[in-house]
């Protein structure tokens, strides 16, 4: 993080997404001022609160992104929720809980990730050593009352010879016997909607309490090697100093982009049905959002310093519809720009991981090569944007629905072309989609 000047974040943020310049100045904004609340004296550091950002703009315009792609320059913790998968306590739905426990999870995923990573190496040596174990037995002296065991030089030389063999995969085809730990798990303990986190902390607590039985299995030598490698590094590994970090990480770097939004927004209407409980979601997200100690299976965590991002189109609500406490608690505001043909002809050439490029590596794997023209390009945008504006606007999402729709017979073909070349170009692509443009009700099947 030290070289992600707000600058730098931006610069990385550019080269996946297009536009949006002041969703991007804000995040950037906010993460550095993590970094520098990091070097803040203690008394002061843990006053110092997230400047939470709400984002208003419509599907398909870059709101999740801008957030996914910040928590990967970053390393972060990063869960996306929809607020309206969460009802108030009493009704059937999630608990807004499970957002933090959610994020604890995949914290814990990710450290544990990066030590196994480290003793990989490791982990296949012993993983060696034990299927070599299996595939030539150490040797007993004959007549030794405590069963000692020897390597002589020839047992040395002949399991050298088969070490060679294994690392050339001339072994594959062999069979050994190895002990697998599994735990025996019962299913179905809880039914019902909504019980499902309810049901997976009785499993973990359950899996605690029941012993591991070894089950004794028959696999060829590949398999064998994964299984073993796998069951050194959990050994090699200190789980409990992976808990400590992971909870710590998902506490100072935690970042929880919180959808739809404006689904929750506005006063219950007084009766039931389903909106019943909007303003109920939008008190039981406040106390997390404000700073709350959640227990989770790997101890308390606390969302002070977890930095929150909403996002909502608010076409039939506004921001001033939330409750003022929640309000209050998102101070950074930021309007996203509606998507139109010259940023869909960026979207399309600009970004690392274009479309186009996406799908030149995708028939290339068949053998085919793919050649997008200028004016090719030039059309493809054009088209997603009169199809916007014709049907329901869905941003940029729409190019992806488009190329598809351009590429379905290619695709299809894909395997019988090998060794072709397919110049895409304007006639190609007006020919191939210019039904949907001309047929109004043709383009409201067209996500």
């Amino acid at each position: 993080m030290d070289n992600l000047t707000p600058k730098k974040t931006v610069e990385e943020l550019d080269k996946y997404i297009i536009g949006q310049d002041n969703a991007k100045k804000a995040v950037a904004i906010a993460l550095r001022n993590r970094w520098r609340r990091q070097r803040l004296p203690d008394d002061l550091k843990d006053e110092v609160l997230p400047k939470n950002i709400i984002m208003i703009g419509p599907t398909g315009v870059g709101k999740t992104e801008v957030a996914r792609r910040l928590a990967r320059l970053t390393n972060a913790p990063f869960i996306k929720v929809e607020a309206s998968k969460f009802t108030e306590v009493g009704y059937v739905g999630r608990d807004v809980e499970s957002i933090v426990r959610d994020l604890a999870e995949m914290s814990v995923n990710m450290v544990k990730a990066e030590q196994l990573e480290k003793v990989q190496k490791r982990a296949e040596e012993h993983a060696e050593e034990k299927v070599l174990d299996l595939l030539l037995p150490k040797k007993r002296v004959v007549g030794s009352l405590s069963g000692e065991e020897v390597e002589g030089d020839a047992h040395h030389e002949t399991r050298e010879k088969l070490r060679g063999q294994l690392r050339q995969n001339k072994l594959d085809d062999r069979f050994v016997e190895i002990d697998v730990k599994e735990k025996q798990m019962p299913f179905g303990l809880v039914s019902g909607a909504g019980m499902e986190d309810l049901e997976i902390n009785l499993k973990e607590m359950l899996g605690n309490i029941l012993p591991d039985r070894p089950k004794r299995r028959k696999v060829k030598v590949p398999e064998a090697l994964r299984l073993l490698t796998d069951e050194e590094a959990s050994r090699l590994i200190d789980i409990e100093k992976v808990t400590r970090e992971a909870v710590d990480r998902a506490e100072q770097l935690g970042i929880v982009f919180i959808d739809e939004v404006d689904k929750v927004a506005g006063k219950s209407s007084g009766h039931g049905g389903p909106d019943v409980s909007r303003e109920g979601v939008q008190r039981d997200l406040l106390p997390i959002v404000e700073g709350s100690t959640v227990s989770t299976k790997y101890g308390p965590v606390r969302t002070e310093h977890v930095l929150f991002i909403a996002a909502g189109a608010f076409h039939t609500a506004k921001p001033s519809d939330l409750i003022p406490e929640l309000q209050g608690r998102f101070p950074i505001r930021v309007e996203l720009d509606h998507l139109g043909k010259d940023e869909f002809v960026r979207i399309l050439t600009e970004p690392d991981n274009s479309l186009t490029r996406q799908y030149t590596a995708l028939l290339g794997t068949e053998g085919v090569t793919i050649v997008f023209g200028d004016d090719a390009i030039d059309e493809i945008a054009s088209i997603a944007a009169i199809v916007n504006e014709k049907s329901e606007n869905i941003g940029a999402r729409r190019l992806q629905t488009v190329m598809e729709k351009l590429f379905e017979e290619i695709s299809f073909h894909a395997p019988d072309m090998q060794g072709m070349k397919v110049d895409v170009d304007r006639e190609m692509v007006t020919q191939r989609l210019d039904d949907i443009v001309k047929d109004d009700d043709l383009s409201k099947y067209i996500l």
